[in-house]
């Protein structure tokens, strides 16, 4: 059966884990809330589902790289201010600005690869630069969103709320660009091999430039739906993003070794996330332990991708012995 559908069990097993969990999630809704299973309710529910998988695709693309960002929070919320204050002052100006960031991120990761400093330490400096750069734009919350960013995103689509067409219309670019693009692959393989991606004629340098500033603009994306959403701008507005953008492309299927990514995953793993908040807000448990389930749930979710790699291993010793034997 599993050859027909032409993956391995293990292999088709780990990549519906973020379907069983999005799924037991949405059940465990629906059991506290049976209206959330409407139009409105799942518009209000997904409805920060979509700065939040945005942020998580940012999140990705820098582990394709075989890195880690912990800036992605500080750096929503930077782009939050900047939408808020300059943005509706100066569309021109508040628009170059914000190039300028997407192309800051692509600097980051040329700076990273060109004199081999560990990602987790330069972009935790990039994090604070982002913060203070916030503060100054904006020391308290406030400002106001731009009437038209306000109003994309309260469009009432057709057959199913914005949020579900949002997501999926990511999820299927996430896709094209690292499945179906042919430089996707050379881009995936900047994380598992570099070498034989330099060995292959392509530049790593210029690979991880593109990684970098697919990564930034995703993170500016966030930053505008967030602001469209909230309609103000807030320095500490998604500091929690770095955390639930990592969480989501592991709860999707990612690996820090190997810079092995899903988009789907990815997506699927941000709305889990999003829902269980939602979930464990109906089952009254305080906002305070709400991070702790969300590091109990990644923790279940790498022991079982554990599991499911020992099982395989075994399973591949097994055969082997077989062999020998015959």
């Amino acid at each position: 059966m599993f050859e027909a559908l032409g993956q391995r069990p293990a292999d088709l097993l780990r990549s519906l884990l973020p379907v069983i969990g999005l799924v037991a999630v949405m059940l465990g809704i629906y059991s506290y809330r049976p209206n959330a299973a409407s139009y409105i309710g799942f518009n209000l529910l997904l409805t920060y589902a979509i700065p939040v998988a945005l942020a998580a695709f940012a999140q990705m693309f820098i582990i394709a790289a075989g890195d880690i960002d912990l800036s992605i929070g500080n750096f929503v919320s930077l782009v939050t201010c900047i939408v808020a204050v300059v943005l509706p002052a100066s569309p021109v100006l508040g628009g170059a600005i914000l190039l300028l960031l997407v192309l800051a991120y692509a600097a980051m990761g040329m700076l990273i690869h060109a004199r081999r400093l560990p990602s987790i330490v330069v972009t935790l400096g990039f994090s604070f630069i982002w913060l203070g750069i916030a503060v100054l734009i904006l020391p308290r919350p406030g400002g106001l969103a731009p009437d038209w960013l306000a109003a994309l995103v309260r469009i009432r689509t057709p057959l199913a709320p914005l949020p579900v067409w949002a997501l999926f219309v990511l999820s299927l670019l996430g896709h094209l660009l690292l499945q179906r693009w042919s430089f996707g692959i050379v881009l995936r393989g900047v994380g598992g091999n570099p070498k034989a991606v330099a060995r292959a004629g392509w530049s790593v340098l210029r690979a991880k430039a593109v990684l970098y500033g697919l990564a930034g603009f995703f993170g500016v994306l966030s930053g505008l739906v967030l602001t469209g959403i909230a309609t103000s701008g807030d320095a500490n507005l998604a500091p929690n993003y770095t955390l639930l953008s990592v969480a989501a492309v592991i709860l999707g299927g990612g690996e820090f070794v190997g810079g092995k990514v899903s988009p789907v995953g990815t997506v699927l793993g941000a709305m889990t996330l999003v829902l269980m908040n939602s979930l464990l807000t109906f089952m009254n448990v305080n906002s305070d332990w709400q991070l702790a389930a969300q590091g109990l749930i990644l923790i279940a979710v790498l022991a079982a991708r554990t599991a499911i790699s020992k099982l395989e291993t075994r399973s591949a010793h097994g055969h082997a012995k077989l062999s020998i034997g015959r």
